[in-house]
């Protein structure tokens, strides 16, 4: 018997959406369109350097020792089985929901055991059908290697996982922009996604979507920008002697302090949102100035919390 042991691995976690109700509707031609979807997985993942380690009823796991290219065989086979659902139409069609995660994880021989693969399994529950969830840990490592984009979902809540888990929606689709539409003679080839991680010209099985989540941060940024502006220049022109644009202007920065602290993935939430408090109640007594700093307390509590959340939070967060 081999001697179990730990490795850090990308977990590849699949399974088919409303699996039950298509074997209900019609068992044959379910297994046979499960057979088919499998075997195309299989290869796809392989040509990856990926291992399949197990599959159960519809669900498959596999590894790869490269977080990039776990991420580019989801792609390729979120497109390639688009294409064969080209056959297959309406409540017919075999829709896959995908789940990645890089964790440590429990080898035993070639199965694989814990938290990591817990993980990824949840992140593939919560993944659209056609679609590929991704965790932090997986997303800090390909946010700047694939010209795919990402848009955060928030903390996924795990099991024996304090605080959850942030994970990501990776933003991929077809020629008419979802991953499920048809697909054409091209199907089933990897490079959906280049060697270089750019998309390629368009195959006809289906091309990644480049959706930065990015421009959503910028557009709020510009009207919170435009907002600040605006408001010094309507305190200007009607000045009497008193500055009370340092109100809403505070509020907007305040604003844009918490859109930060809510998208990021590398601060811990609870500590990160006591120091925003800590700003805030700074903010208001230097704004409010009158010769007495009375914030010294309130930022001792908030100081005193959050000494706590640091030594009570679970290691590695």
């Amino acid at each position: 018997m081999s001697p179990t042991r730990r490795k850090l691995t990308t977990i590849f976690c699949a399974d088919v959406q409303d699996y039950s109700r298509l074997m209900g509707k019609d068992e044959e031609g379910t297994l046979a369109a499960l057979k088919r979807s499998r075997d195309a997985m299989a290869r796809l993942i392989e040509a990856r350097e990926g291992r399949v380690v197990n599959t159960w009823g519809d669900g498959v796991i596999a590894e790869f020792p490269s977080v990039v290219e776990a991420v580019r065989a989801a792609i390729d086979v979120q497109n390639e089985l688009a294409g064969l659902n080209a056959e297959r139409h309406g409540e017919a069609r075999m829709d896959y929901r995908i789940g990645l995660n890089l964790g440590d994880v429990i080898a035993d021989g070639d199965d694989l055991y814990g938290d990591g693969v817990n993980i990824a399994a949840r992140l593939q529950a919560s993944a659209p059908a056609g679609g590929i969830v991704i965790s932090s840990t997986v997303y800090d490592q390909v946010r700047n290697k694939l010209a795919v984009g990402f848009e955060f979902l928030g903390a996924l809540t795990v099991k024996n996982i304090d605080g959850g888990v942030p994970s990501y929606v990776v933003q991929i689709g077809m020629a008419e922009g979802t991953v499920s539409q048809k697909g054409g003679s091209g199907r089933g080839r990897p490079g959906a996604l280049s060697d270089r991680g750019t998309p390629a010209a368009d195959t006809g099985a289906g091309r990644a979507t480049i959706v930065e989540r990015t421009a959503a941060d910028r557009r709020l940024f510009g009207v919170l920008a435009v907002a600040a502006a605006a408001v010094v220049a309507v305190n200007l022109l009607s000045w009497d002697g008193t500055f009370w644009g340092r109100w809403p202007l505070f509020a907007l920065a305040l604003i844009g302090v918490l859109r930060c602290l809510w998208t990021s993935t590398r601060l811990d939430r609870g500590l990160a949102l006591l120091g925003a408090a800590g700003f805030a109640v700074l903010a208001v007594n230097l704004l409010s100035w009158e010769g007495r700093f009375w914030a010294v307390w309130p930022l001792l509590g908030i100081a005193v919390v959050a000494g706590i959340r640091w030594v009570t939070r679970r290691p590695g967060r």
